[in-house]
């Protein structure tokens, strides 16, 4: 007589979406993040002024702003933003004039050590956060790209959980190699005089991705 028994479990099948799905959603998330924007400038920028330790403070206040924007895409409002004009503009704007009084920060700062409690740590955490949670960039991709890869057959809120956790964790696996190649400039620009070259470079650079950001936003 025949046996009876249950059928293996494949792994995929405990997985929200098909492995496939997943595979694709990673290369399209890398490829994103590869292009060049305001987070790797700016973490560019704090990392070879002021060291690797709040370039992490950094990364890890934008990977907490983009893992909230998920969050808040997954219960629509992100979709009532993209909706309303004057909410989009708003946001638009206070994340462009936010990183043009980066830029002059970075280009106006005199050269400073790095406390070594968590002063600094908290205060450019903040920054990546607020970055991020200004960026209404980071809400179009939730709402229009991660969406295409969603199965409606399959429960939703699990598959964009998982969608966003991974996009999260590729996003903080780029940003923290730029910290540690750019901070493995610090040393070298120990000198005053070429560290205040580098920094109001990328600083300039830094602007020039805000009027870009600006332009390319708009609607």
């Amino acid at each position: 007589p025949p046996t009876t028994g249950t059928r293996p479990t494949d792994v995929s099948e405990l997985l929200p979406l098909p492995a496939g799905t997943i595979l694709s959603f990673m290369v399209a998330s890398l490829l994103i993040e590869l292009t060049p924007g305001p987070n790797m400038t700016y973490l560019a920028l704090v990392s070879a002024s002021n060291g690797r330790r709040v370039g992490f403070a950094t990364v890890a206040g934008i990977a907490l702003g983009l893992a909230i924007v998920g969050a808040i895409a997954a219960f629509g409002v992100a979709e009532l933003i993209q909706a309303s004009r004057l909410l989009y503009e708003g946001l638009r704007w206070a994340g462009v004039l936010f990183l043009l009084y980066l830029a002059w920060e970075g280009w106006t700062a005199q050269t400073e050590a790095v406390s070594a409690d968590g002063e600094a740590d908290g205060r450019y955490f903040a920054r990546g956060l607020f970055t991020n949670l200004l960026n209404p960039k980071a809400a179009i991709f939730y709402i229009a790209v991660l969406p295409t890869f969603v199965d409606d057959s399959r429960p939703v809120l699990a598959q964009t959980v998982l969608l966003t956790a991974i996009y999260v964790a590729i996003a903080t696996v780029i940003h923290a190699v730029i910290v540690v190649l750019a901070g493995t400039l610090e040393p070298f620009l120990n000198d005053a005089r070429r560290e205040r070259i580098s920094r109001r470079l990328l600083s300039a650079m830094l602007a020039v991705v805000a009027l870009w950001f600006a332009w390319s936003t708009k609607r």
